[in-house]
């Protein structure tokens, strides 16, 4: 999926049901997470947007699958924070407040920081040049507006800085806290501005990284959560309070 950052830009809306999609076919040889994955990707780009109340039926006839593998990714993303079920009311994605959105990106700007300080120390000249390569190519989807891929890359980036710090519970703790917040990462870089400011924090990350600067990698990687934070809630108070004449 391409998406136009300008077009885009502060646009969070959060339908209130469930919107008519392609069929999308999933091999019916695989498991619930199977499901569960595709289901995320699509929260994660926004086709599933905060609140929106998940159609059984619209979802199996995309899918192509039964309700009971359904009804159990539900369970799995549940166990993620990124679904809801309610008894007698089905499932519908979660919504963050405003509180619970600035203490997750706070927390999570402290995650990042200790994965770049950690990462300095003990990571690998060949994780390192496989950073820099995907950085590279994360440009190349800056360069062609392809916010979709590019956000498949920066994740991959991310994870990689998070790995490199060797340490297991730091990954565990990350994982679960970050699972919360990728649409809304996602989603900050709808503003084209602040799309190209987040891609020269990168540039500098890779600096930092390949210099294992890990002190001035962790500042970077603790202000660019922040400003993440920021945009995120600029655009949910955009939403809520639209300018005159829009929709």
């Amino acid at each position: 999926m391409k998406i136009d950052p300008v077009s885009q830009t502060n646009q969070i809306a959060a339908p209130a049901s469930l919107p008519a999609y392609q069929t999308e076919a999933v091999d019916r040889r695989t498991l619930p997470t199977t499901v569960a994955e595709r289901l995320r990707e699509m929260i994660i780009e926004g086709e599933l947007a905060a609140g929106t109340r998940l159609n059984e039926r619209t979802l199996c006839d995309r899918l192509q699958v039964s309700r009971t593998p359904l009804r159990e990714a539900f369970r799995l993303l549940s166990a993620d924070g990124l679904v809801r079920i309610q008894p007698n009311r089905g499932a519908q994605v979660a919504a963050l407040s405003e509180k619970d959105i600035r203490e997750s990106f706070e927390v999570m700007g402290a995650l990042e920081a200790l994965s770049g300080e950690l990462a300095c120390q003990r990571i690998s000249d060949q994780e390192i040049a496989e950073i820099k390569a995907l950085t590279f190519e994360m440009q190349a989807c800056h360069a062609r507006q392809d916010l979709s891929s590019y956000y498949h890359v920066n994740r991959a980036i991310h994870d990689r800085i998070n790995a490199a710090g060797h340490n297991e519970l730091l990954s565990q703790v990350y994982k679960n806290i970050n699972l919360r917040l990728q649409n809304l990462r996602f989603r900050s870089n709808l503003n084209h501005d602040k799309w190209d400011k987040a891609m020269r924090e990168h540039l500098d990350m890779a600096d930092a990284l390949a210099s294992r600067d890990g002190q001035r990698l962790a500042g970077i990687m603790r202000t660019h959560l922040l400003r993440k934070c920021e945009a995120v809630l600029e655009n949910l108070k955009h939403a809520a309070n639209p300018p005159a004449g829009n929709p």
